[in-house]
């Protein structure tokens, strides 16, 4: 009974440590984007000007069917603005691990990983902040969901995991990366694959092989997903794929970029 309790206690005491210090880190990380007008614009400027300017630039000549064009158009920027802002994740982790924080953070009682699960919850934050800057836009220059409160929670949850698989991925980039700007020219692909989904045009409009591929790629069950709830359409079992796409990249991503850590600690040390 002793050693039983003992055990249970050195696992809460683990798990504390744990979260305490991931707590530490995600807050640093926020503070980061805080202080930087780079990552502010990122965040806010920038997908509120992408999405004023598909709105009332390209809008008219859109085709989108019976809904608006901004109807249309705002989960896609939203998936384009989840990506912009993961640039930030492999920035942010390659910078830690080029220039010497890695290293101080080693010299401390602390959980190693915690310096991963910081970089992606930070991003996490940002998003779940420029989807609702988006949002409040959106209402502002014409957006009218249709969707109920499960709609909602649905959209919000599926958005939300798919900037959670975006950060794993970036994180993995920025480890992999050689130097900090080397890490922003990685996540490149990372950021252009929504402009070949059905985020600003329907695919039926595309060339034959690239209307296969947009139709069939994991950002374009997001964002047709999403579109379907705050339309309050039928979602037709997109949802469940899009969800299993990219839980599956999460737990992939996540021992790996545990992996690469691990590799590159131990080479700092040689």
């Amino acid at each position: 009974m002793t050693t039983t309790t003992a055990s249970q206690g050195h696992e809460r005491s683990e798990l504390h440590w744990a979260l305490s210090d991931s707590a530490v880190l995600i807050g640093r990380n926020v503070r980061h984007v805080l202080r930087s007008p780079e990552q502010l614009m990122l965040m806010l400027f920038l997908p509120i000007v992408l999405l004023l300017m598909f709105r009332y630039v390209f809008g008219g000549a859109v085709d989108v069917g019976s809904t608006t064009y901004v109807n249309y158009v705002l989960p896609g920027i939203i998936a384009v603005s989840i990506t912009f802002n993961a640039t930030q994740t492999s920035v942010g982790v390659a910078g830690d691990m080029l220039e010497g924080i890695v290293e101080r953070f080693r010299t401390m009682p602390m959980l190693s990983s915690a310096v991963l699960v910081g970089h992606v919850a930070a991003s996490v934050v940002r998003t779940a902040v420029s989807i609702a800057v988006m949002l409040g836009v959106g209402f502002l220059i014409g957006f009218r969901p249709a969707a109920d409160v499960l709609d909602w929670i649905g959209a919000v949850g599926l958005l939300l995991l798919f900037a959670i698989a975006v950060s794993w991925l970036a994180a993995i980039v920025g480890m992999l990366a050689q130097t900090v700007e080397g890490a922003s020219g990685m996540t490149m692909p990372l950021v252009f694959i929504p402009y070949l989904s059905s985020a600003f045009v329907p695919p039926d409009s595309m060339p034959e092989v690239l209307r296969v591929f947009a139709e069939n790629q994991p950002v374009t069950l997001v964002i047709d997903t999403v579109r379907a709830m705050f339309l309050g359409l039928p979602v037709n079992g997109t949802g469940w794929i899009a969800v299993l796409w990219w839980a599956g990249l999460i737990v992939v991503a996540v021992p790996l970029s545990g992996m690469l850590f691990r590799r590159k600690v131990v080479r700092m040390r040689a």
